[in-house]
């Protein structure tokens, strides 16, 4: 190791010119609300604060972030479709997958509710939009949400379309303010909702049970399928979203403005780190 002597001796020879450190970077290819809920403002400072690594991130729909990671386009992906992600994980794409928090999935719409669908489970809800051809924006781009929305209309055995379905191909708080615009109705998860205050076209409508959950995970894409992926820091990144502290900020984050948390952390870390497991699943995977 050269002494800092030698190194200050060196500068001055070079006319007092130090070569710039190399900065270590990574990026994210993440879901439009965990960018529209302001999560990702409360959590990469810190990260970039503690490690001195810089996160670029992409905002775009998980299923977009899948693609960017089969292509070796993103170091690592925090995104909310489980069975997309597990097929990525079953074709040898990913290094690493561990469940960092959930919230959920609300049906928002019109206070005024014309299909009259407050209170109830979301499946009959939809059934009601339907039959009554009540506005239904959707965001129709691959994304998680719509991955779900999809398939809570397969539940309820409909097929929307028509005139009164309006798909957007935009990300959640576009396309939430598209379904104020309309008066219509739209599922859009919690933490979005809350983002966006109170707004009389934008009532929770149905919320609650296992058909509106909305689990987040981070994956590491693998190096072996793509070598140029920078997945020390990709791997130091999703290590640092289940570690206690980001817990805690996850858990934190938002309470005191929504008095509620957005998001519910989701990650329960083995002493020593024994949970982090390459090529698959940890044990602190969410149910």
């Amino acid at each position: 190791m050269l002494h800092p002597g030698f190194i200050l001796t060196l500068a001055a020879g070079l006319g007092g010119f130090v070569p710039p450190a190399v900065e270590e970077s990574l990026i994210l290819a993440t879901t439009t609300s965990t960018r529209d809920s302001g999560l990702l403002d409360a959590l990469l400072p810190a990260f970039a604060e503690e490690t001195g690594i810089r996160v670029e991130t992409l905002a775009v729909g998980s299923g977009e972030a899948l693609v960017m990671g089969r292509r070796g386009a993103a170091d690592v992906l925090l995104v909310h479709s489980p069975s997309a992600e597990e097929a990525f994980m079953g074709e040898g794409q990913g290094d690493l997958r561990l469940a960092v928090m959930h919230n959920d999935f609300v049906l928002a719409g019109p206070g005024a509710d014309p299909a009259g669908v407050r209170g109830l489970p979301v499946i009959p809800a939809l059934g009601k939009i339907a039959a009554a051809g009540a506005p239904f924006v959707s965001r129709g781009d691959q994304s998680g949400t719509h991955a779900k929305e999809l398939d809570l209309w397969r539940k309820a055995d409909l097929r929307p379309g028509g005139d009164w379905y309006v798909s957007t191909g935009l990300g959640m708080g576009e396309t939430a303010r598209i379904a104020v615009e309309r008066r219509a109705y739209t599922l859009i998860d919690r933490g979005t909702c809350l983002a966006m205050g109170t707004n009389p076209g934008l009532s929770v409508l149905c919320e609650g049970g296992p058909d509106l959950r909305n689990p987040y995970h981070v994956l590491v894409v693998s190096p072996g399928m793509h070598p140029g992926v920078h997945v020390r820091e990709a791997r130091r990144f999703a290590e640092w979203l289940v570690s206690p502290g980001t817990q805690e900020r996850i858990a934190g984050f938002g309470r005191a403005r929504h008095g509620r948390p957005p998001f519910v952390p989701d990650a329960r870390v083995a002493a020593g780190g024994d949970d982090l497991i390459p090529g698959g699943d940890a044990p602190n995977m969410a149910p």
